[in-house]
């Protein structure tokens, strides 16, 4: 019965709001963007959530990683998305923690003939802030911040562009993104 609640309320009103708080937060990395209209079941946030109903149909492979593959999940994925689940390999879209989620390697990063049949990552977090990592690059005026789990494997990510993952960030009802075209440094020490 959980699958069957959760969804958009109104639908064409939600997922375009949504749709416009993800493009937001991909044109401009760094941004933190609140997402409306999804309760999805537990383990996930309502922004991860929001992200899946607005991002994922038939057409697009999900695989859910670590403790967010549970039977309530992966129902209401299927009744209110229909997308596919698969594993790391093949996936469009993947869910989970940071560490369910590693290692990287095991994600499409696309190839030089189609560099947009990579991955993206929807990564759930306990806290998202605009503090930590340093952020250049298309989409920022100067620099910007982001709490990130680490910069190394976002450094090596950037290194493959225009190969490489992108990710959202989702913790709450807020979410963040990090293309691929973004370049990462680690926070100052003061």
């Amino acid at each position: 019965m959980t699958a069957l609640i959760g969804g958009f309320t109104t639908p064409a009103t939600h997922s375009a709001h949504a749709f416009r708080g993800v493009m937001t937060a991909m044109a401009r990395p760094g941004t933190i963007e609140t997402l409306h209209g999804a309760m999805p079941p537990a383990p996930l946030s309502p922004a991860a959530g929001a992200v899946l109903l607005t991002l994922c149909d038939a057409d697009t492979p999900l695989y859910l990683a670590g403790d967010t593959d549970t039977t309530d999940v992966r129902a209401w994925v299927a009744f209110h998305t229909g997308a596919p689940l698969t594993g790391p390999e093949t996936c469009a879209f993947a869910l989970g923690r940071w560490d369910a989620l590693l290692p990287l390697s095991r994600f499409s990063i696309g190839t030089a003939e189609y560099p947009d049949r990579s991955a993206t990552l929807i990564v759930e977090t306990d806290r998202l802030e605009a503090a930590g990592a340093t952020l250049t690059g298309p989409g920022i005026c100067t620099t910007a911040a982001l709490s990130l789990p680490g910069t190394g494997d976002f450094r090596d990510n950037h290194a493959r562009f225009p190969l490489g993952l992108d990710f959202l960030f989702t913790c709450g009802g807020r979410v963040a993104a990090l293309p691929r075209s973004t370049s990462i440094s680690a926070p100052k020490d003061c």
